[in-house]
């Protein structure tokens, strides 16, 4: 567990998710959808967020941020790789705080600890993909110290087009 040399705000601890959390962090990846507008796109389950995360070949990561034993946040992540530093980085798939807990931090530190963990495994880079129209989250990232990169687009390919493309000649 990383140590940040501070003390996380408001009673706030902040783990890695625990098997028994697996609901609460399905739930809470719903809240997520539903603030971005993207409940329609939610078609996974918990048991195959369980199956992801502690399985027999784990593929994703998760922090929780509790205040007084509540799940209020997430972050989930994994390792993803940059051939021009030659080294590992992390790629944050979603960072979240239940509206009722944002201003109060826990952004912050949730961020704090991704940064401690990408420091103690000598990753070279975090990533992470935000909305465009979510004008809070830019501007709270970039003032984290993140760049938004204007020149770079994601590329994205699922469901059957991902048949289609194995298939391409």
């Amino acid at each position: 567990m990383p140590d940040t040399g501070m003390p996380w705000p408001n009673n706030l601890v902040i783990r890695f998710a625990q098997p028994d959390d697996v609901p609460t962090l399905f739930s809470l990846i719903n809240a997520l959808a539903e603030y971005e507008q993207l409940s329609h796109c939610v078609t996974g389950s918990a048991d195959a967020l369980a199956i992801h995360l502690f399985g027999d070949r784990p593929c994703i990561e998760a922090i929780v941020a509790t205040c007084e034993d509540r799940a209020v946040g997430f972050a989930l992540f994994f390792t993803n790789y940059s051939t021009f530093l030659t080294k590992p980085g992390l790629y944050l798939e979603d960072l979240f705080v239940l509206p009722d807990y944002r201003s109060q931090g826990i952004g912050k530190a949730l961020l704090r600890y991704i940064a401690q963990l990408a420091l103690q495994r000598d990753y070279g880079r975090i990533e992470w993909s935000v909305l465009d129209w979510n004008a809070p989250a830019i501007g709270f990232y970039q003032r984290m110290g993140a760049t938004v990169l204007p020149d770079w687009r994601i590329c994205r390919v699922t469901g059957k087009a991902i048949g289609q493309l194995a298939m391409r000649e």
